[in-house]
């Protein structure tokens, strides 16, 4: 690494800054800047300063607020845009072409970071992924950065980030879009339809995931899901190491697969057991390919004893299959980070039972048509609400096992009348998921805030 923080600020001295989207991610990013004496503009499409626009102000920021807050960007020197902002809009060209520096703050901790940086990215099981990785480097005795798409910004704490450590930060689609360096070690989980109210097309959004192997070097390793048609379609494409692994296969050369129940990982040292299905706390399929990516990007960093310790005590991520409530024998499960219908899915086949199920929410403009079988398959009774509800309604009715009551499909408004009427057609021994299939923006800020939502609804259902 040849750029430090005070390198990069020091830059900046003298230079007209914007910050675009004043969210998690670039509130901290605009504290950064002031405190560096760097003159800033914060910006944003709300209408009014809340608490921590406030803030800022009193800092010495200055606010662009309102419907135009992207046309007035003339003058500046460096943009900063917000992950979900697409980098082509019209108003960012033109400031472009104006000479200015359109750039992210993953895209500025890519080049500070003095540390070696593993990236994880995909549609589904990222973040679970991201965290067991992060968990077992942890365990091994490493100080671990994590953040990116899940936890905090890292880019304000990158002074404090030592060379012997490590960050793990998960990648969105979105966040990849502009980058133009890689993770060390990269892991891409599966892709599948995602985000497609953003990105202009399925081709587009796989571009922008395969981004986050493109600027690897030699040194660096890159781990693919074999399974995955998509994923399976990057082998060739590696600049460095590659590792596949497989959940239905033994694929040639440095891999990791299930064999007789046991993840088995193979290297040039060799090959071995690692880490016997079944001792896997987290249930599903799913999870099991989780691992297997997690022990590929740590192999030669975490010893396999670590690794089956860790396995056998770790009971999840909030808001993954997450128990909330065991009330008169029905079993409440927060699912709120499936936000894809291939997280549902994968979500269903963790229960042997059918399951009460409730779904629904924004409308990413992905097709719905791969849920309707498994809904049909493995729902009792389905609950939707929210804008994707008659097109997830659709979707299970055009399945071909589907037959009228088979499953039971009711439609509410909120959130709160969905988990009442899951409440009220529960019996014992019975299982009520919610687990979308949409992301949340219809009716909340993010899947965080939906979990939340759902877990204290449950806490407060009568006996």
């Amino acid at each position: 690494m040849s750029l430090t923080m005070r390198d990069y600020l020091n830059t900046l001295k003298g230079k007209q800054v914007a910050v675009l989207g004043l969210g998690v991610s670039n509130v901290p990013l605009v504290k950064l800047l002031l405190n560096a004496g760097i003159s800033v503009t914060a910006c944003d499409k709300r209408e009014a300063a809340d608490s921590q626009m406030e803030a800022l102000a009193r800092q010495g920021a200055r606010l662009c607020l309102g419907k135009g807050y992207l046309d007035a960007l003339d003058g500046y020197d460096v943009i900063f845009r917000t992950p979900g902002m697409r980098p082509d809009l019209p108003q960012l060209l033109d400031a472009v072409k104006r000479g200015s520096v359109l750039t992210s703050e993953m895209e500025v901790f890519f080049q500070v970071c003095p540390c070696p940086i593993i990236g994880i990215t995909g549609s589904d099981g990222k973040t679970t992924t991201t965290t067991i990785i992060a968990e077992l480097l942890k365990a091994a005795g490493y100080t671990v950065h994590l953040g990116g798409n899940i936890g905090k910004p890292l880019l304000p704490e990158v002074e404090q980030i030592a060379s012997t450590d490590f960050a793990v930060v998960e990648l969105s689609s979105f966040q990849l879009m502009t980058m133009d360096m890689s993770p060390h070690i990269t892991v891409v989980t599966n892709l599948a339809p995602n985000h497609l109210d953003v990105h202009r097309s399925m081709e587009e959004y796989v571009s922008a995931k395969e981004n986050i192997f493109t600027h690897q070097s030699r040194e660096d390793r890159l781990i693919l899901n074999a399974d995955n048609d998509i994923t399976h379609s990057f082998i060739g494409m590696e600049k460095g190491a590659l590792t596949l692994f497989s959940r239905r296969g033994e694929p040639q050369g440095s891999a990791v697969f299930l064999r007789d129940g046991v993840i088995c990982l193979r290297d040039d040292r060799g090959e071995r057991a690692v880490l016997p299905r079944n001792s896997i706390l987290l249930p599903g399929d799913h999870n099991v390919e989780n691992y297997m990516a997690a022990i590929a990007a740590v192999n030669g960093l975490v010893s396999d004893e670590v690794i089956r310790a860790f396995a056998a005590k770790f009971s999840g991520v909030e808001h993954r299959i997450e128990l909330v409530r065991t009330l008169n024998g029905v079993r409440y499960y927060n699912d709120s980070i499936a936000s894809s219908p291939t997280r549902t899915m994968a979500g269903l086949k963790c229960f042997p039972e059918k399951v009460i199920l409730i779904a629904g929410g924004y409308d990413k403009r992905i097709p719905f048509d791969v849920l309707g079988p498994s809904i049909a398959e493995h729902v009792k009774l389905l609950i939707l609400t929210g804008d994707t509800a008659a097109k997830i309604r659709a979707a299970v009715e055009a399945a071909p096992d589907y037959s009228p009551g088979r499953p039971v499909i009711e439609e509410y408004d909120s959130l709160a009348e969905a988990v009442n009427a899951a409440h009220a057609a529960a019996q014992s021994g019975d299982v009520v998921l919610l687990s979308p299939a949409c992301a949340s923006f219809d009716r909340f800020k993010n899947f965080m805030e939906r979990g939340n939502t759902f877990k204290r609804l449950v806490q407060a259902l009568d006996d």
